[in-house]
């Protein structure tokens, strides 16, 4: 199984089965659900190191 860390909540979530992603500058996040999407999507440089 391939995990990926959300990036807001910082729960590991299976790339596989992920239901909530999306792609910022040719990176692909992967979130545990919606809401952390949402927050990702309203301001994404908070969220990445």
């Amino acid at each position: 199984m391939k995990e990926a860390i959300d990036p807001v909540c910082e729960m590991t979530v299976d790339v596989e089965t992920a239901r909530f992603k999306t792609e910022y500058n040719g990176v692909t996040y992967f979130f545990c659900a919606a809401g952390c999407l949402r927050t990702f999507q309203e301001n994404p440089a908070e969220f990445i190191a």
